[in-house]
């Protein structure tokens, strides 16, 4: 069974103010973000024998979990870096750990990296000095989520949609928008599902900006009042519909065998291990487009092995490891040549990892901010500590 790493984040308010403290409006990837002046390694030197990481469950496999998988012991033996990792349930458990200084790296996903940029607990990336980065796709490169100015924060990893999941058998007709969920959620009310988590306001601001022109929402992870609230309306009406939010990849698939969850949010991977145990699904992007996640791996500013830390990133997406870890986890693997190398052939084809047009409706998820990452600089938009209050009166 592939491991999903929980994304439910916890309720810390104060933790999550570090990204606000920064920056000032400005142009570049993550328009609106000025984080601190730091500079990139310029060259590696020795390895230091040992790197510290940070990751989601399934991302550093040595063995121990399934004598298989295992993508550490290759590793350690080619540099000779030992390598020590920690397992995060949540983007808020990576930011705090990151911030005590006792990690090289970490896996960071969107709702995490600009807070780790902005307080600048992140180092910026030298590309050059990780030769794989060259095979990955472009798509993935210079995102709002990982780089500031041009300025790359990490390495991207792989991504993946947050998709709409239906029962065949027991919806009808077949959606063709986020609608079903939302404005005609009360159709299957006790049988919707949701992903338990304040990013999640930014599927309702998606919706919304399809839907409700008159809001403006440009970005859906810069919403300022009166379109957070608007989303937060949404997603609290909603809730009367609600027959559980799930973070638990295995429960959302055990609801949807039982017939408790007929229609909700959920992932290529959960939709292919729930077809496979014989519940009548399917999963799209509905006619809005999707939110989705890219994970980057990201470099301390603290690094006590730096070197090794970027030997790591070097690893983890070169070709083999990386098609690895990318059919272990479920998820569209970052580097190009990877796709040859999965010992499912038609893998990259159903997760959509080359298909470039396909990513273009994905609204990958980021850090809101009070600077207003669509670049408006007439109006303070939400942070994310908003974001994490409004969710616990959401879920009431």
């Amino acid at each position: 069974m592939r491991l999903i790493r929980p994304r439910a984040a916890a309720a810390v308010a104060a933790l999550l103010l570090a990204a606000t403290a920064c920056g000032s409006s400005g142009s570049g990837s993550s328009s609106g973000l000025n984080p601190p002046d730091l500079k990139p390694l310029a060259k590696l030197g020795k390895s230091e024998g040992a790197v510290n990481l940070i990751a989601w469950a399934g991302y550093v496999e040595d063995g121990s979990d399934d004598p298989k998988t295992d993508w550490v012991s290759d590793f350690e033996k080619q540099t000779g870096c030992q390598v020590h990792s920690k397992v995060a349930a949540s983007s808020d458990e990576m930011v705090k750990l990151m911030k005590t200084g006792e990690y090289d790296a970490v896996s960071a996903s969107g709702d995490a990296s600009l807070r780790l940029i902005a307080s600048g607990d992140a180092a910026p990336v030298n590309t050059k000095l990780v030769p794989n980065y060259q095979d990955i796709f472009s798509g993935l490169k210079n995102g709002a989520w990982n780089s500031v100015k041009g300025q790359m924060y990490g390495i991207p990893h792989g991504r993946g949609a947050n998709l709409l999941m239906y029962n065949t058998q027991k919806v009808s007709p077949a959606p063709t928008s986020w609608s079903a969920v939302f404005d005609d959620a009360a159709k299957y009310r006790g049988h919707v599902t949701a992903y338990d988590s304040p990013i999640y306001i930014a599927d309702a601001a998606l919706y919304l900006k399809a839907t409700r022109p008159e809001l403006k929402i440009k970005d859906p992870y810069a919403l300022d009042q009166k379109q957070f609230d608007a989303a937060v309306a949404l997603l609290k009406k909603q809730n009367a519909d609600i027959g559980e939010y799930w973070s638990d990849y295995l429960k959302e698939i055990s609801a949807f065998k039982s017939g408790d969850s007929v229609i909700g949010t959920s992932w290529q991977v959960i939709a292919n291990l729930t077809a496979g145990e014989g519940a009548k699904v399917k999963a799209f992007v509905p006619r809005e487009g999707s939110t989705g996640w890219s994970d980057t791996w990201m470099v301390s500013a603290k690094a006590k092995h730096p070197d090794c830390a970027y030997r790591w990133l070097n690893w983890i997406v070169s070709p083999k490891v990386n098609a690895e870890v990318a059919e272990y986890f479920g998820e569209a693997p970052a580097n190009a040549k990877a796709c040859d190398l999965t010992s499912d052939k038609s893998f990259c084809a159903t997760y959509h990892a080359a298909d470039e047009s396909y990513w273009k409706n994905i609204a990958f998820w980021n850090t809101p901010i009070e600077q207003c990452l669509d670049g408006r600089t007439d109006v303070k938009c939400v942070p994310y500590a908003k974001w994490v209050q409004a969710w616990t009166e959401i879920k009431g």
